[in-house]
């Protein structure tokens, strides 16, 4: 079987113990987590994989040091277990995939000999806390090994920084790889599957069979199940409530927007952390595939499928920039935009009262309905992805199947492409490529990667690595399915650079004419 539409169609012939519900970061961890212990596991995704959240994300694989500071002012037990999980996770995420996530420097300037202190102390205790899995050790710098990270930062009343290290990694591949890791171990993974009901007993209630309609051909289905996982995220409520409409909301979506510039304005590797807003968020200057990401912003929001950036938001992040930045940026710079919105748990339903979601914790839940079944992971963070999925099985198994939590085996299972030895390997055997095509095939595809060499290595366009045997190996092996598909998430230049994207788009349009 490959990773495509029609052979994963194939796999509806054979019984199914579990299905998992929503096709991104948490919903492919619970689909690799499940079929790794052993079940026939069957995973619906109303779009495109990891089209919602998991795909807007500010890229980072992180702890949160702002949750930490939030944890140590407060006394928040709740929000320090929450970076721990993440810290020691953080180092998980990188060596499984790691063509596709990396560490990355993250400076923080100070202005005052108390800011360089404090913030000094708080890094150091990040490092304490990831302990072993520690990526780099943090450190104090001086103005001047300042000015040679970040050649453009603004040094005025500057007294030196601190610099810690996180992870960067792509989002949208990330998920991708996760899941055909689960289809490779046994999972049946489709994309645009949108579940339209369920069918209970007559007598306890309980799901027995999922019905859902194939999005690109019409045809609906209907299967036997032995539990269901709902897994959509900020959609979660959606789903509680058609298994069981008397449940309460437990969800509040927080809105995450980011602004996407050229590289020129902010050269360098090295990210650079604000810790302090004139509301109390933080925002990134993040270097990211030779364009820069701001972002993000943090406030309530109604629920969507399509979020667009405001003009305020792109003023706001904007400003923030400019304040850091000695090359100042216009809103004509803005090469793309893009919104995420992240699911925040709330406690009771009393909390929808609540204004900021700034100061909801990021940590996740696992509820099981006690009349239909459904198991619901909710609220979380893409670092901690693999212990949610884990909780989540443990849960589903102890209260839905009756029967003690089996072990998890996902800590050490390299996911596609991981197979990070295979590296030198590739880069001998593409040699004769350009130096930026050679490296966008191996950090996009990692080992898989040697199946394009056959294809055609021609640019799609002149200023990009992207090459044209790439289209049909995205269908074949990627279920990609439109342009969007292929722009937005399996190569991201569609959120760095939409004039690009649309070019290409353009260019090509016959690749998915249907």
């Amino acid at each position: 079987m490959a990773f495509n539409r029609p052979d994963q169609f194939k796999k509806l012939e054979a019984p199914f113990d579990l299905c998992v519900i929503g096709g991104g970061a948490t919903g492919a961890g619970v689909a690799l987590d499940a079929t790794l212990r052993g079940y026939r596991v069957l995973l619906l995704e109303k779009g495109d994989f990891a089209a919602q959240t998991s795909s807007k994300s500010t890229k980072l694989v992180h702890g949160g040091v702002r949750y930490l500071e939030h944890a140590v002012k407060k006394l928040d037990w709740q929000q320090f277990k929450m970076v721990y999980k993440a810290l020691h996770e953080r180092k998980v995420l990188l060596q499984n995939a790691p063509f596709l996530a990396h560490p990355l420097a993250l400076l923080t300037p100070c202005y005052t000999w108390f800011d360089r202190i404090y913030y000094r102390i708080g890094m150091w205790v990040y490092d304490q806390i990831a302990g072993k899995t520690n990526l780099e050790p943090s450190s104090g710098l001086s103005p001047s090994r300042m000015r040679s990270l970040c050649p453009n930062l603004e040094m005025h009343h500057v007294r030196g920084g601190v610099m810690y290290f996180d992870g960067q990694f792509d989002d949208a591949r990330y998920a991708l790889a996760i899941l055909q890791a689960a289809e490779v171990a046994g999972a049946c993974v489709l994309n645009y599957a949108e579940l339209t009901s369920f069918v209970q007993s007559p007598s306890t209630l309980q799901i027995e069979e999922v019905c859902w309609t194939d999005v690109k051909s019409g045809q609906t289905y209907q299967i036997p199940i032995k539990a269901v996982i709902n897994a959509t995220g900020p959609f979660t409520d959606y789903v509680r409530a058609l298994a069981n409409p008397t449940l309460m909301p437990r969800m509040k979506v927080s809105r995450g927007a980011h602004i996407v510039l050229s590289a020129d304005f902010w050269p360098g590797a090295t990210a650079l952390l604000i810790p302090k807003t004139d509301d109390g968020r933080v925002i990134f200057v993040i270097p990211w595939r030779e364009y820069v990401l701001v972002g993000t912003t943090d406030d309530p929001d109604d629920l969507s499928e399509s979020p667009e950036i405001s003009p305020e938001e792109t003023d706001y992040l904007l400003d923030y920039f400019n304040r850091y930045s000695k090359k100042k940026a216009l809103k004509s710079d803005v090469s793309a935009t893009f919104v995420g919105q992240r699911p925040l748990l709330q406690a009771t339903l009393a909390s929808n009262l609540a204004t900021e979601t700034k100061s909801l914790v990021r940590d996740h839940e696992v509820e099981v309905d006690g009349r239909s079944k459904l198991v619901s992971i909710m609220g979380g963070k893409w670092t901690t992805y693999r212990v949610m999925a884990a909780d989540t099985l443990d849960e589903l198994e102890r209260e839905v199947l009756h029967q003690s939590a089996s072990s998890c085996q996902t800590q050490d299972h390299v996911l596609m492409g991981g197979l990070e030895r295979e590296k030198p390997r590739f880069i001998t055997e593409t040699g004769s490529l350009p130096a930026d095509i050679q490296s966008h095939l191996w950090s996009t595809y990692g080992s898989q990667a040697f199946e394009l060499l056959a294809g055609d290595l021609t640019r799609l366009h002149p200023e990009l690595p992207y090459v044209v045997g790439e289209l049909e190996y995205v269908q074949k092996n990627e279920m990609a399915t439109c342009w969007d598909d292929v722009l937005i998430r399996r190569w991201g230049i569609g959120l760095r650079n939409e004039r690009l994207a649309e070019e290409i788009r353009a260019n090509k349009k016959e690749a998915f004419a249907s």
